[in-house]
């Protein structure tokens, strides 16, 4: 039976409150739910450290390898203080459903260091992320479980993952995705994120019919999914108003220039002390008036302690569960539309599959190829979604998840495994 609703959950309660939803709209028996709510295996290592200093610290790592019923694990590895097992556990989960909405052959892991990174030098991260990968290689591989960029983590740090597992066990550029071209990358990975959240805010907006030639769109997060998801809605004619990370928010009622912030932030380090744009508080950018809002930073950030203070028509889930259950719920009692995580950021996965794929071809696609593989698999998730959503009276939310929660159960009972 469905979870009890609460105003505080933890992460890993809150994606089983809706997987349990799901598995009751879709009568799923209590076996199988059993089977598909937990990890199938859990992984805690000791990462120790040699600073450049000479001092030796020992830092906490995890993999989570949640379900493998349509293929092998997939998801990103992190380096955050943050970065506990319940955490771990339901981006795991996230993954095994994002995977499943978007109908690519991978299932769902995640995994990641307990540590600032911004303390490190490159030097240490790179010593840092070699022993992880020793630890956890046991477990990995092209066809067993495939790691990611995620939050602190980008295809450097890819590059030295696939180089140690290389020195253990051979060249193999499928145990990883999201590194650099000159090491079996693929191009167009480091946008697709960003990029598939504009296709699937581009598809909701056509949905809900709304008059506003150039909605206004405010991002919270500059990093690698907020920076490119501006970039591309501003080349499609959006209006980005305002634009925040953890040290505040730049907004300008006209619109933000969006190539002129991004080559001020890498020539100043960051997006403040931008010219033409009012400086406000780090949370001003949740609560802009403004069409849409794309949370596309850390998990929780709208909850039941700020939700009424939220002003938008629309969210397109650019970060992880950014929404927690209860203000999922107070937002769709509001009419606002929630274009939910497993569905609005699966550009990256998408683009991983497609470097996996080059990579055991041994034949690199071009860019256009590349986005244009991305575009048509986003709009058809989205229309799948959508049109359940529509016929059975359900949120996108309900119906991405039930969607999901259908083919890994299907999948899972077809190979036996429940």
């Amino acid at each position: 039976m469905a979870m009890a609703l609460r105003q505080t959950m933890t992460p890993f309660e809150a994606v089983n409150y809706y997987f349990e939803r799901a598995a009751d709209l879709e009568k799923i028996a209590p076996a199988t739910r059993a089977a598909l709510r937990m990890p199938s295996a859990e992984l805690r290592v000791e990462v120790p450290l040699r600073r450049d200093n000479g001092d030796l610290e020992v830092y906490v790592g995890y993999r989570v390898q949640h379900d493998n019923s349509r293929g092998p694990y997939k998801g990103g590895i992190r380096y955050h203080p943050n970065t506990e097992i319940e955490e771990v556990r339901a981006l795991a989960s996230l993954m095994t459903w994002k995977t499943a909405v978007v109908d690519v052959p991978f299932g769902g892991g995640k995994g990641g260091v307990q540590i600032d990174p911004l303390g490190l030098s490159t030097a240490e991260k790179e010593r840092l992320t070699r022993t992880y990968t020793r630890r956890i290689a046991g477990i990995i591989g092209a066809n067993e479980d495939i790691p990611a960029p995620d939050v602190n983590t980008d295809a450097k740090t890819m590059a030295w993952i696939v180089d140690e597992y290389a020195q253990m066990k051979g060249w193999t550029p499928a145990v990883v995705t999201g590194k650099p071209i000159a090491v079996g990358g693929s191009y167009g990975r480091e946008a697709a994120t960003g990029r598939g959240c504009v296709i699937v805010m581009d598809q909701a907006i056509k949905n809900a019919s709304w008059a506003a030639k150039a909605p206004t769109v405010a991002i919270q997060g500059f990093g690698n999914v907020g920076s490119w998801a501006a970039r591309i809605a501003h080349e499609r004619g959006y209006k980005i108003v305002a634009v925040g990370d953890e040290n505040g928010t730049v907004y300008a009622e006209d619109g933000l220039h969006i190539p002129t912030l991004v080559h001020h932030r890498a020539a100043t380090g960051t997006i403040h002390g931008f010219a033409g744009a009012e400086a406000l508080d780090a949370e001003a950018v949740l609560y802009a008036e403004v069409d849409v809002l794309l949370p596309a930073a850390m998990g929780e950030v709208i909850n039941h302690e700020n939700v009424d203070r939220v002003r938008c028509r629309m969210i397109v889930e650019g970060a992880n569960h950014p929404v927690t259950p209860w203000a999922d719920r107070e937002l769709v009692e509001r009419r606002v539309t929630v274009v939910p995580d497993i569905l609005a950021n699966a550009g990256g996965v998408l683009a991983s599959y497609f470097e996996w794929v080059q990579n055991i071809q041994q034949f690199r696609w071009d860019e256009k190829e590349v986005n244009d593989r991305l575009t048509r698999r986003m709009v058809s998730a989205y229309e799948s979604v959508q049109l359940l959503a529509t016929d059975r009276g359900l949120t996108l939310r309900e119906a991405a998840f039930v969607l999901a929660v259908g083919r890994v159960a299907e999948a899972s009972a077809l190979r036996g495994a429940i």
